[in-house]
């Protein structure tokens, strides 16, 4: 029942995202008087509609995304005579970039008031201090650095020593630790296959334990098998500053992770239906049923507290709303960014012909277009799809 109701949240917070984005558009449109005859979100059937004045609002039966139908988004439509000084495409230049790109600055923003509403009544995450004790060994050696234990894997190292949850590990191989990063710096010096001694202070012991470690290699890495404990961490609450403060922190921490996504999908591609999947950022990636599915463990964990699933499930929001706001910037037809570049080429080429004393050449000529216009379609669709296919055959796990 919680994953459930973890699912259906995420897909109210992805149809209320597409909603903000779609009405981002639909606003300004009406406002400037442009006659905008559509807003639906979905795809697909109409489930429900109504009409208020020239537009009509409405439900399609596939929850994957929405569109505002404004006359004229496009010279290639035929527009009834009446209509045509409302078109889009015939309004200046500024009144059209504003329309484009409202839909991308309202999910940014309100992926910011998301954030600061977070950090004033769940807190700011503390991270605490990471120490050198054992909070859990892992069972077995994993195929890849983020995959989950599977059956058939090796013992992992730590396991297959003895090492307990509460031991508190002194040494490695001779090199005193004090806490976890100096520990993970002693194990980055081993090499696979090494056998160290690991020297931990067992709670009841009256000297500490000595254990032979065998390191297991996972992605040519040294391998234990134990994660550590973490003491002080939990949440602050923050006032308005300090909430706007970490929203822009965490907006632009999210940014970068979307461009190191971006950057490292098509090395990820050939990963996305094997154990290593996650090992890399590309990996990590998911479609809409692949983030409806993260949502619903979420609300399903037993090892995250209820502050916890509220802190990640509003991330996880956040996530979407930036993700759909950088996707939406890029300059591909049929993209928001595809549309502003195309007005940013007239008024250019405008700029270039007054100066030569030539008259505006006018809109550009989308038939010209049509051809990369099918190809981005083409792309994303099938990047979709196969993001889709990852997500049911190999689905992400929610990190324990």
């Amino acid at each position: 029942m919680a994953f459930l109701l973890g699912a259906v949240a995420f897909v109210v917070a992805l149809l209320l995202s597409v909603m903000l984005h779609e009405g981002g558009h639909l606003l300004p449109a009406k406002r400037f008087g442009m006659k905008a005859t559509q807003y639906f979100v979905g795809f697909g059937p109409t489930l429900w509609s109504t009409r208020r004045g020239e537009t009509e609002y409405g439900v399609k039966a596939i929850p994957l995304g929405g569109f505002v139908k404004i006359v004229g988004y496009t010279p290639l439509e035929e527009i009834d005579p009446a209509d045509r000084p409302r078109a889009f495409y015939r309004q200046p230049a500024g009144r059209r970039a504003i329309v484009i790109v409202s839909g991308v600055v309202v999910n940014f923003v309100f992926a910011f008031l998301l954030l600061m509403v977070m950090a004033m009544t769940v807190g700011v995450p503390q991270s605490g201090t990471v120490t050198s004790t054992v909070d859990e060994v892992t069972p077995c050696v994993p195929a890849g650095p983020r995959a989950a234990c599977e059956d058939g894997r090796p013992r992992s190292p730590a396991a297959a020593a003895g090492l307990r949850a509460g031991d508190r590990v002194v040494s490695f191989d001779g090199t005193p630790v004090a806490d976890w990063d100096e520990l993970t710096k002693a194990i980055d010096k081993a090499k696979p296959g090494q056998t160290v001694r690991l020297v931990v202070q067992r709670p009841g012991a009256p000297q500490p334990v000595t254990l032979p470690v065998r390191l297991a290699d996972v992605d040519g890495q040294p391998f234990v098998g134990m994660s550590a404990k973490v003491v002080g961490g939990g949440y602050d609450r923050a006032g308005p500053i300090g909430a706007t403060a970490f929203a822009g922190r965490a907006l632009g921490r999210t940014v970068a992770g979307i461009g190191e996504v971006a950057v490292d999908l098509p090395s990820a591609v050939p990963r996305l239906f094997s154990p290593e999947r996650e090992s890399s950022p590309g990996g990590q990636v998911g479609s809409v049923v692949g983030a409806t599915d993260v949502s619903g463990q979420i609300f399903a964990s037993d090892t995250n507290s209820t502050r916890d699933k509220i802190a990640l499930f509003l991330s996880l929001v956040v996530s979407v709303n930036i993700f759909l706001g950088a996707l939406n910037v890029l300059p591909l037809l049929p993209l928001d960014g595809g549309h502003l570049a195309v007005v940013g080429y007239e008024r250019a080429r405008a700029a270039v012909n007054r100066r030569r004393g030539r008259p505006d050449p006018g809109t550009v000529d989308m038939t010209r277009l049509l051809p990369l216009t099918y190809f981005a379609v083409l792309v994303l669709v099938g990047l979709g799809v196969l993001l889709i296919l990852a997500d049911v055959f190999n689905p992400l796990k929610l990190p324990e």
